[in-house]
């Protein structure tokens, strides 16, 4: 066989092998959600879909399956937690590129990694022997007369923490990546480094800032034990920052092992999974679509 041939028959060997990787992809999420449906059918032909997102009221064992306080709290408690976690990823990954030396990211790279690598129960713990604590006894009694600690606050502080390695590690690739003539044409029509950041830096990478913190709400809307741990786990809407709240994997790590003991309570878990397999997909489709529209917008 010439070399030429060879390099063809590779090339299409290499490519046959993608699409087939790629495929499989696709089938395990095929796969996952007509899983999930299957398992969710008993209840979907025993209740009405809207009544089981719209109800509140969640009581098992008098047929009672209400998710919407269980999907109000996951979205709580995610968005708190971007909320706190991108503005200090956003400055941390800033002055790590822009400002400081490179002895400082030699010493921050590798605890990025071990904050990355910690197992969340040990998040959950912090959070339980010194958030918990904090609130109830400390900032909680500023603003409510009693809070037990274990609340929506403590939940999005824990699982913004554990985003915030994820996400600085993202922007510090996204920054690096922008190309050192930029910054030296800004400087050179006067601007200043902040200025630079701003307008050159932060517009140059918006896409990908973008594309980071989806990937970091993906993370932490399937977060489930250091969540449980923290968030008090009471049924209901939350309407502060100190009330409890109780977000869907917690629900289905709390109860999995009852479901044993009534068939539709089973039903009810594997629909309460594939509803957060629906928010995180649907979340991110339309991510996928703004990205879009932002990176036509911010083309330089």
């Amino acid at each position: 066989m010439s070399l030429l041939k060879r390099r063809v028959a590779e090339d299409k060997a290499a490519r046959w092998v993608m699409v087939v990787l790629t495929t499989m992809s696709l089938f395990a999420l095929v796969a996952i959600a007509i899983g999930l449906l299957y398992k969710s059918l008993p209840i979907l032909r025993t209740y009405p879909l809207w009544n089981l997102l719209s109800d509140t009221d969640w009581s098992p064992f008098r047929g009672k399956f209400g998710f919407k306080s269980f999907i109000l709290s996951s979205i709580y408690v995610t968005g708190l937690a971007v909320v706190i976690a991108v503005p200090i990823s956003l400055l941390t990954a800033l002055f790590l590129t822009e400002r400081s030396r490179p002895i400082m990211k030699k010493v921050i790279f590798p605890i990025l990694d071990i904050l990355a690598g910690i197992p969340s129960v040990v998040y959950g713990l912090w959070g339980t022997l010194i958030i918990v604590p904090w609130i109830a006894d400390s900032f909680g009694p500023r603003f409510v007369e009693y809070t037990s600690g274990y609340t929506l606050l403590a939940g999005g502080i824990v699982l913004s923490v554990m985003i915030v390695p994820l996400l600085v590690s993202l922007f510090i690739e996204l920054f690096s990546a922008v190309p050192e003539e930029l910054r030296e044409a800004a400087a050179s029509l006067g601007a200043t480094r902040w200025q630079t950041s701003r307008m050159v830096v932060l517009r140059k990478t918006c896409p990908g800032i973008i594309a980071a913190i989806v990937l970091a709400v993906s993370k932490a809307f399937g977060e489930t034990l250091a969540v449980l741990m923290v968030c008090g786990n009471m049924v209901g809407i939350p309407e502060s920052l100190f009330d409890s709240a109780y977000p869907l994997p917690a629900l289905i790590a709390n109860n999995y092992g009852e479901m044993l003991s009534l068939p539709i309570y089973e039903s009810a878990l594997m629909f309460a999974a594939l509803i957060l397999f629906v928010i995180i997909l649907v979340f991110n489709a339309i991510s996928r679509m703004v990205l879009q529209r932002v990176e036509k917008q911010f083309k330089l």
